[in-house]
């Protein structure tokens, strides 16, 4: 290697500010680099594999690939880039994982999130890969022996954040060792028009530039347009790569939109009905975590709560206490989660409506990753509206050309429109969400919150055209309240002060009520006949179309005396809880317990033990010998060498029982 005699700094800054920002992704400037000798490495080697198959099997202990995974992993061992879009928990991380172990040299993972490195890296140690990250959370001499174990190229994988590529001693590594492949996670981050734009991906295209021989280029993400897709691909010039979105479908996810008077009411009960379920509920604002933290908590519920608020320490003592199930339920604002490998969450509620959908189906997708059946319901209310327009106002566009500036604030407001029209609508949520991502689904899911409503459809068409009245005597002045009460005739001193109780439409509508008109207001928003202007005043949109008399404003209402209770659909491959029979769930029960103890005795996640969706398959199995339990999804041959023998024993006992 190259002789350096100056100590260089290895941190560069992380720019990680904005609206939710994630303190602990910014690198400490102190840390120093010093010369060292590096050594010979006497450990033990990683293994060989002839083919992705017989790594997925001996190293993840799985006998097939999901959906799109060996298309993907055939074109990086032939030598092509590749660019793959696929949804969270559907297997990504594998895409990269798996060629890196066959190819020749080292797989640079970059990642802007020191979770993901870290859990990533865990995981992959615990299946028998070597694996490293590199970031703040090392102490000086944990850094210096990483860099000369990478030296050695005894490393199959490194994970680095973005920032960090260009600083000189990261750029001599990379001259120094065989770079066989560049996996770009969260690859949306490189698109200017995508949700979370971060220029310091720009650098990487710096980077590969800067190294001897090119290597193959992979990029994956969860959430990209078509635009974002096609911009990606240029930001990163990538080469004929393969291409393949696998669908944004989550099968095992049950979308539900909710609008409840008292939200804080709706989460304790849902809690309560819940028992010890682990789950995440997302927060606008750092407030509204604390306020509702502190109610849980003084309810006895196992709650933790995170946001930038708190100190470092503060934020990875709760992340801990949620990931390795100390506590069971997670309040946080959208900086926590990210990267984050936990398996058996079964639950995401929102507490605010998000600012687009990309953020939302992200977030919503942190529930189910094991592919167990999981719930994501969003709590809405039109001040949620109010406050995505003043965080996005207030968001933080540093390093962007002015020129773009007002471009992405107006993509912002449309992708903010998406989300209300989200909120609204009475048709299938899951339909919803694939056609803002580019699918053309061809029947409604049935199992979703709207699908499983019974509706009763109205016409509405003259109330529509009174609505319209009473919004152009207002001039775009009010909200939606107070068009209601003055179409309703209420007798109120805001509507005396305003002059409202004058208007030709006051009381045009006084044998109606508030719920059926709040739907009808919906409907009109969705068709564009009206429109929502700051403040949330409405005012008119095109209203063209009501001139002719065939046209119809049809609401459907909803009965809640008519909601059919969630119906579980009978699949074709039973899996998950509903596989088990009584005795298998008691035995569920005792390999839970087995895999908590293990996970206290070796300071890990229990979901990296072994994930709910394994310790199934072993009650349905009931593996009694070695070879059996290989069979089971997700045992590998070094994880059975781990834990293989204790997870037999309990289900011989058992099976004794």
């Amino acid at each position: 290697m190259k002789d350096d005699s100056n100590k260089n700094k290895l941190a560069d800054d992380l720019s990680w500010e904005g609206l939710f920002e994630m303190a602990e992704n910014y690198y400490d400037e102190s840390i120093q680099f010093d010369d060292i000798d590096f050594y010979e490495y006497s450990g033990k080697e990683d293994a060989v594999y002839n083919s992705p198959k017989e790594a997925l099997k001996a190293v993840f202990g799985y006998d097939s690939f999901r959906a799109g995974q060996e298309e993907i992993i055939n074109a990086i061992m032939e030598g092509r880039d590749a660019l793959s879009v696929m949804p969270t928990g559907a297997g990504k991380s594998l895409c990269y994982q798996v060629p890196a172990m066959l190819l020749s040299g080292i797989t640079l993972v970059i990642s802007p999130l020191i979770s993901l490195m870290q859990d990533q890296v865990k995981a992959l140690n615990e299946a028998g890969v070597s694996a490293a990250f590199i970031n703040s959370s090392l102490s000086e001499r944990a850094m210096n022996v990483t860099f000369k174990k990478a030296s050695q190229g005894m490393y199959k994988i490194i994970y680095v954040a973005p920032e960090r590529l260009m600083s000189e001693n990261f750029i001599s590594l990379a001259k120094f060792v065989k770079i066989s492949m560049v996996t770009v996670d969260e690859a949306h981050c490189i698109s200017q028009w995508g949700q979370d734009f971060r220029p310091s991906y720009m650098d990487i295209v710096k980077f590969v530039n800067l190294l001897d021989e090119r290597p193959i280029i992979s990029a994956f993400t969860a959430t990209a347009t078509k635009n974002v897709r096609e911009d990606i691909i240029c930001s990163l010039g990538l080469i004929n790569p393969y291409f393949l979105v696998t669908g944004f479908d989550r099968e095992n996810l049950f979308f539900k939109v909710e609008k409840p008077v008292n939200k804080d009411k709706y989460i304790f009960d849902y809690i309560e009905k819940h028992g010890k379920d682990s789950g995440i509920i997302y927060c606008a604002t750092r407030k509204n975590v604390d306020s509702l933290y502190t109610i849980l908590k003084d309810r006895g519920i196992s709650v933790a709560k995170y946001h930038a608020g708190m100190s470092i320490e503060e934020r990875k003592q709760m992340q801990d206490d949620f990931v390795f199930d100390y506590k069971s339920i997670a309040i946080a604002t959208n900086a926590f989660g990210m990267g984050i490998d936990k398996s058996n969450v079964r639950f995401v509620i929102h507490y605010n409506m998000p600012s687009s959908m990309e953020n939302y189906y992200q977030e919503a997708g942190r529930a189910g990753r094991d592919g167990l059946d999981s719930e994501c319901i969003l709590l809405f209310s039109p001040q949620d509206i109010m406050i995505n327009r003043f965080l996005l106002e207030h968001k933080e566009l540093r390093d962007i050309d002015p020129i773009d500036i007002e471009t992405i604030r107006e993509r912002d407001i449309k992708r903010l429109l998406v989300m209300e029209k989200y909120c609204y609508t009475t048709e299938c949520l899951r339909n919803y969400i694939l056609k803002y991502f580019g699918e053309t689904p061809k029947k409604p899911c049935e199992d979703c919150g709207n699908c499983l409503h019974q509706f009763e459809t109205v016409d509405m068409t003259n109330e529509a055209k009174k609505i319209i009245n009473c919004i152009y005597e207002a001039r775009g002045r009010y909200g939606k309240n107070i068009i209601m009460d003055t179409v309703l005739g209420a007798k109120t001193a805001r509507l005396e002060e305003i002059g409202a109780s004058r208007y030709k439409s006051f009381g045009v509508l006084d044998s109606s009520n508030k719920n059926l008109l709040r739907r009808l207001i919906e409907q009109m928003l969705l068709e564009g006949y009206i429109l929502t202007g700051e403040y949330q005043v409405l005012k008119l949109g095109d209203i063209g179309n009501l001139k002719n008399p065939d046209t119809k404003v049809l609401v459907k209402i909803t009965d809640e005396d008519k909601v059919n209770e969630r119906i579980v659909k009978v699949k074709k491959n039973v899996k998950g809880m509903e596989a088990l029979t009584s005795s298998g769930f008691k035995l569920f029960g005792k390999l839970k317990e087995l895999r908590l103890k293990i996970a206290r005795e070796e300071n890990m996640p229990p979901y990296i033990i072994f994930n709910d969706k394994t310790l199934i398959d072993m009650c349905v199995k009931l593996p009694t010998v070695k070879s059996e339990m290989l069979n089971v999804s997700g045992v590998g041959e070094n994880k059975y060498s781990k834990y293989g023998e204790r997870f037999l024993a309990v289900i011989k006992e058992y099976a004794k029982e």
